[in-house]
């Protein structure tokens, strides 16, 4: 069956606090998306930003985002006086979201929350049923406050290392601290399936997103040094990365740790295992970012400068997908395969049955040249959007391309007098043979590129942008919802 969706993160939404929340306005999108005639939300990771404030460059990929939480949900608990939060500074403009005033008043206020919160059976089972990640990760955290936040390839080398009289040694002395980052992660969870729950009632589904690639900064690598190519101090050998393509000259150096799938798969892929089950606890589907790397994955020596100069490597193929349906059964997955795709990954994609996506920006070219991303050859089993998080957005890319690309765009959607060129390019996709449309919101309202959410290879005024209040819609929605009933979805 044939549906559609958006593409909104949770930080993007409206609040009074500087950051969209799992919060009263979460719940509102959810009620507009009903509207709108959609059955799908999707959502960028949830797990806690680090470096650059990107949720690919997370602390610990099993953790969720503190910045999330919903104040006013700790004031209605009696953890927080609404007068606290309302004097906190978050930032002066509502577009966007100034991570550095947000993170300071909110931890702060999350600090006072847990000085007032008593321990019950929901937070005691929690920690326990969850202890497998979250001991390692609150203690984690913890001893990057000691440190000032630094990188723990930075700490003293027992502790560093994890020596084992250490590690007890430090989890008496910060148990005041592990306790509050537990809190943290209950009050996340907690309010998380909340707002899930009110979403699957009211029939819209959530897809998540799993990056392929876990932070060096986090507590997954310094708690399972084994599982990653590291040296004999813990330095990364190779890094993750992509070689020059469509969106730089020199690649994309992510800097990531790779995997050490050898070990992996003498262990039946455990921690990956782990690792989706979390996931599908959260999601109802799970779109996994840079599938190829299963098939092949790019390879960068640590100390190079750009990714140049990489190396493409096997990956663990189906061997790893066959592993996690034994274990987990059927999972929904989408398969990010964007990119330069070798014949290898086309095939895996097919073995695994997992829809692939388009980009319908990457149709239009100079040449005028047929490809793939065009509707007419989207194939059903497709997710397939105007754009991505990665992506300017249509106002923005229609600016900037070249006249041969925008007349080969208007002659292909040839748009209606007075409508936009964002609904004409909804119109293309809707009408397609794609089992599922993701259309950025963004580009529902038609916004430049100033709204754009990242600019791969760059660092800095990335993942910031945000709703004013009100500009979702009854007209919006219902603009939607009618292209959603003329093409059935």
């Amino acid at each position: 069956m044939r549906s559609s969706g958006v593409l909104m993160h949770i930080t993007s939404l409206p609040s009074p606090y500087g950051i969209g929340t799992f919060g009263a306005e979460a719940e509102a999108f959810v009620d507009w998306l009903v509207n709108a005639g959609q059955k799908y939300w999707q959502i960028l990771p949830l797990s806690p930003t680090g470096y650059g404030e990107s949720p690919y460059q997370s602390f610990s990929t099993f953790a969720g985002n503190p910045l999330l939480i919903d104040l006013d949900d700790l004031v209605s608990g009696g953890l927080l006086k609404k007068t606290a939060c309302d004097e906190a500074e978050y930032g002066a403009d509502p577009k966007f979201v100034d991570f550095d005033k947000v993170y300071r008043s909110k931890m702060r206020l999350l600090n006072e929350a847990y000085a007032s919160f008593s321990e019950d059976v929901g937070y005691l089972s929690f920690i326990q049923e969850e202890a497998e990640w979250l001991d390692d990760y609150a203690l984690f955290m913890a001893i990057k406050e000691q440190y000032n936040l630094a990188s723990w390839q930075t700490w003293e080398k027992d502790i560093r290392f994890r020596r084992i009289e250490t590690v007890k040694k430090m989890r008496e002395e910060l148990a005041a601290r592990i306790n509050f980052w537990k809190f943290i992660q209950y009050t996340f969870m907690r309010q998380w399936l909340k707002l899930k729950r009110y979403a699957n009632k009211n029939g819209i589904k959530i897809i998540g997103d799993l990056p392929i690639y876990v932070a060096l900064d986090s507590a997954d690598v310094w708690s399972n040094t084994d599982l990653f190519l590291l040296d004999v101090d813990c330095v990364p050998t190779k890094v993750a990365g992509v070689p020059p393509d469509f969106f730089s000259k020199t690649g994309q150096l992510w800097g990531n740790p790779l995997y050490n799938w050898e070990r992996m798969k003498k262990e039946n892929y455990l921690w990956w295992i782990k690792r989706v089950k979390k996931c599908a606890e959260l999601y109802d589907v799970i779109r996994i970012d840079h599938f190829r790397a299963f098939d092949t994955y790019y390879a960068i020596d640590y100390n190079e400068k750009t990714a140049v100069n990489g190396k493409w490597e096997k990956g663990p193929r189906m061997d790893f997908f066959k592993a996690i349906d034994k274990e987990l059964g059927k999972v929904n997955i989408i398969a990010e395969d964007l990119g330069e795709v070798f014949e290898s990954v086309t095939e895996l994609l097919k073995d695994s049955g997992f829809p692939g996506m388009k980009i319908l920006q990457f149709g239009f070219n100079p040449e005028n040249k047929d490809n793939d991303h065009l509707p007419h050859h989207y194939p059903y089993n497709s997710v397939v959007y105007t754009g991505t998080h990665d992506n300017s957005t249509i106002k923005g890319w229609y600016k900037s391309e070249n006249s041969s690309t925008c007349r080969m765009f208007l002659n292909y959607l040839r748009p209606a007098l007075f409508e936009g060129l964002n609904y004409a390019a909804f119109r293309a996709l809707y009408q397609s043979r794609a089992r599922l449309v993701v259309l950025p919101m963004q580009d529902i309202l038609g916004l430049s590129d100033k709204a754009r959410m990242n600019r791969p290879s760059t660092l800095g005024g990335n993942w910031i942008w945000r709703m004013k209040k009100g500009k979702n819609t009854r007209k919006t929605a219902q603009k939607l919802n009618r292209l959603t009933k003329i093409y059935f979805r």
